[in-house]
């Protein structure tokens, strides 16, 4: 343990540096507590707080521009690949977009503050198109204020810092061990969070050649574009009713309840279609299944949309 505390007095900004890129990046390896322990050891003289503050900037912004990038360049299908990386719930997605565009790059001021928020919001401001250079001061400042508050108040409780750094070099590997046994910890809990939410909405699904099969045949589903208002735009599969979370108890569905009704989203595992679905069932509907793949498996097969 005393051989960790002297690499984080010798390389620290070098550690600070390469943890915020890991977990801007996408993995759960949390910054914070490492911001906290650094900004705690200021007092010792190894570096300035501007140093320290500017390195986790830097490093920040640099994971955060390879993310913004990314969805400019694939646009949505982006998120699908973060969301596996990352262990937050596939559910973050959708709620970070929902934000984001309502309230544009400010959001950016906050976001890491929000788990599996910060990665998501940087590839979605390149999804939507949002300036390079408005993106790089919002995301400056919003890395600015996060490391900074931990920095903050690294240093006003750094004698609890020192004291709790103390006990856990005096115990020797046994420190280290409860330190590596935490962080363990922290990705099992992240990782069963996300287990539970993907089984939570585990049901059948109709394949894209299936549904088309379906209607080829002459067969009639009711196919529900469930994509929020502003992505439906993008062209829809053909007669898709459009219906939300939001508008799901106002829209009508004009049908027989064994009748099959597939419903679609654009989201990583279907989480929004499969979660209508299951309002839908709960409502008595008997056939409901999600589309695997959503509307972006749909375009991939080669299948026609409409405006």
């Amino acid at each position: 343990m005393q051989h960790l505390l002297d690499l984080l007095q010798q390389y620290g900004l070098l550690i600070v540096f390469a943890n915020v890129f890991l977990e801007q990046i996408g993995l759960p390896i949390p910054a914070y507590p490492t911001l906290l322990v650094t900004g705690a050891l200021l007092t010792q003289g190894q570096y300035s707080p501007a140093q320290l503050l500017l390195t986790a900037v830097i490093a920040s912004l640099l994971a955060d521009l390879a993310w913004y990038f990314a969805g400019r360049r694939f646009g949505r299908r982006v998120m699908s690949k973060l969301c596996r990386i990352s262990l937050s719930p596939d559910s973050c997605v959708r709620q970070t977009e929902s934000v984001y565009l309502r309230i544009g790059p400010p959001a950016l001021l906050f976001c890491k503050f929000i788990p599996g928020f910060a990665s998501v919001s940087s590839a979605l401001a390149g999804t939507v198109g949002t300036r390079v250079t408005t993106f790089i001061i919002f995301d400056s400042l919003g890395a600015a204020i996060w490391a900074g508050s931990a920095i903050v108040l690294g240093t006003l409780f750094s004698s609890a810092i020192d004291e709790l750094l103390d006990i856990l070099s005096e115990m020797g590997k046994w420190g280290a061990l409860l330190l590596g046994i935490a962080l363990v910890a922290f990705i099992l809990n992240k990782w069963w969070e996300r287990h539970r939410f993907i089984k939570s909405l585990r049901m059948a699904r109709i394949s894209v050649d299936e549904l088309d099969t379906m209607l080829k045949s002459g067969s009639r589903p009711v196919i529900v574009d469930a994509r929020p208002a502003h992505l439906q735009g993008d062209g829809r599969i053909p007669g898709a009713l459009s219906m939300t979370e939001d508008t799901i108890d106002t829209v009508f569905i004009d049908t027989d309840i064994d009748t099959d009704i597939v419903l679609y989203c654009s989201c990583p595992n279907d989480v929004t279609a499969a979660k209508m679905a299951k309002l839908l069932i709960k409502r008595g509907y008997h056939k409901v299944r999600p589309l695997k793949g959503g509307i972006d498996a749909w375009v991939d097969a080669g299948f026609k949309i409409e405006p």
